[in-house]
């Protein structure tokens, strides 16, 4: 929307969407944070999940926004189309999935219901695989934040991001491509790496657990290389086409059993951290007119909050929690329509005018 409806070029729209999705990101967070899980007594967001993968989708993040500024602008627009059509799609098939387990629910509630004459009994949540399509929404009562929070694996998310946004602000006050530049640059790796796998092992050995999944029985330790895989995947993706990285975490999250409101929330969470990462990355790339980014900042947060309080009334009144998933496969669809088109549309200018179009030197670069 910002390349078809500004005029932002392909680049400066993807640190612009950036700042937005920081925006959208806090707020969401905020209203969060007073959650408790749907059918479990935890809070909405999974710590444990966010403290595995937010890590590796920061370390991600830093490489997406290299690889921005040395890709040209047709990569960045093919793989942007590409990547929305294959998540969206995924999402959607899941969503569907997720609706039919909702009217089995459903009907076999209604089916106890009517059998008892008329005695009221007590709907209790599914357990196991089928716990994805629990419908009740998390209390609206006021919960304490102070409460709700896991402080130990906050703290150590809020640790990992100022290290890396450390390395980051000193990378900007070295020559790019010296030997500095590329110690700071690959010193993130041990600083994300070091806390995903202390909270693998974590995992692995039992002392910890992701609590929300639904498929308690099967084993999380087969999962553990790809969750972490693709976080950075994420994190690449998210900081090259200027997606949040809830594109992938979304289904990814979906696929190992955690209910869509747990799975909305996590993600959120941990793009809080890697889009805040990637939008002062931009800004000392001098990627985006700090006016417009402020502007459509507040724009977002605000949308943001309303469209949670949207949401959670929708729920309530459908019933069903897969409705978040078809909005998600909706969102990323749509947005191909105006990246997609506007960037072929510049594609085709610049072979026309025979424009160089190969990759740029980062090291020669002047952003």
């Amino acid at each position: 929307m910002l390349t078809l409806i500004v005029g932002f070029d392909t680049k400066s729209a993807t640190a612009m969407s950036k700042c937005m999705i920081t925006g959208a990101a806090v707020s969401t967070v905020y209203c969060n944070l007073k959650l408790k899980h749907p059918t479990l007594n935890m809070p909405m967001i999974d710590y444990d999940l966010a403290l595995l993968i937010q890590p590796m989708l920061m370390m991600g993040v830093s490489i997406g926004v290299i690889c921005n500024v040395i890709f040209p602008d047709w990569l960045v627009t093919v793989l942007f189309i590409v990547l929305s059509l294959v998540t969206s799609t995924k999402a959607f098939l899941k969503g569907v999935e997720t609706w039919k387990k909702e009217a089995l629910i459903i009907r076999e509630a209604a089916a106890k219901k009517s059998n008892q004459s008329g005695d009221r009994i007590e709907y209790t949540p599914p357990t196991g695989s089928d716990a994805i399509a629990e419908t009740r929404l998390p209390s609206d009562e006021a919960v304490s934040i102070w409460k709700n929070i896991y402080w130990k694996e906050f703290g150590l998310l809020i640790l990992v991001w100022a290290a890396i946004l450390t390395l980051q602000v000193a990378m900007n006050y070295v020559e790019t491509c010296s030997t500095l530049y590329w110690v700071f640059s690959l010193l993130q790796i041990p600083v994300s790496a070091g806390v995903s796998i202390y909270q693998a092992v974590g995992l692995v050995q039992g002392k910890r657990v992701i609590s929300s999944r639904a498929n308690t029985q099967t084993s999380l330790k087969s999962h553990l290389v790809l969750i972490c895989f693709f976080g950075v995947t994420a994190g690449v993706l998210g900081g090259l086409l200027g997606l949040g990285g809830g594109a992938i975490m979304g289904p990814l999250f979906l696929e190992l059993g955690i209910p869509p409101q747990v799975s909305s929330a996590t993600a959120t969470f941990a793009m809080m951290f890697s889009s805040s990462i990637a939008v002062i990355e931009y800004y000392l790339l001098n990627r985006f007119p700090i006016p417009y980014a402020l502007f459509f900042t507040c724009v977002a947060f605000i949308a943001a909050i309303i469209g949670q309080l949207v949401a959670r009334k929708l729920i309530n009144w459908l019933g069903r929690a897969s409705f978040i998933i078809f909005v998600l496969s909706f969102m990323i669809f749509i947005g191909v329509i105006p990246l997609g088109g506007v960037g072929i549309l510049n594609m085709k200018h610049k072979m026309v005018r025979h424009e160089y179009m190969g990759f740029q030197d980062i090291c020669k670069s002047d952003a």
